[in-house]
């Protein structure tokens, strides 16, 4: 079965729609990185950031040429954690939200 709509459109409309689904994918992101899932990771940033900023503003913002950007951002990717700091900060602050981590003690949920 043929899909009927574009995927990177449909993320795009849902994410001008509701900024609380962006956030979450913001989340999710950062979650799956530090779980140890970055190819999930990096699939899902490449996401937003085609929804949000856009690698052309995104090269801007972290000094980066575009097409670093999208190697870094694809299933095979390799960014190092100062450029996932750049990207994460980029997005963040587009989105408006600010990201902490924490750890969280066994059976506390």
């Amino acid at each position: 079965m043929a899909l009927t709509r574009d995927f990177k459109q449909t993320v795009i409309e849902r994410v001008e729609r509701e900024p609380k689904f962006a956030k979450a994918m913001l989340d999710e992101a950062a979650t799956l990185f530090l779980n140890g899932e970055p190819e999930l990771a990096r699939v899902i940033l490449r996401d937003l950031v085609n929804a949000t900023v856009g690698f052309e503003e995104l090269a801007q913002l972290t000094e980066k040429p575009s097409k670093s950007l999208h190697r870094m951002l694809s299933a095979n990717g390799n960014p190092s954690m100062d450029n996932l700091a750049a990207i994460f900060g980029a997005v963040s602050a587009r989105l408006n939200v600010g990201l902490e981590a924490h750890t969280v003690e066994p059976g506390r949920g």
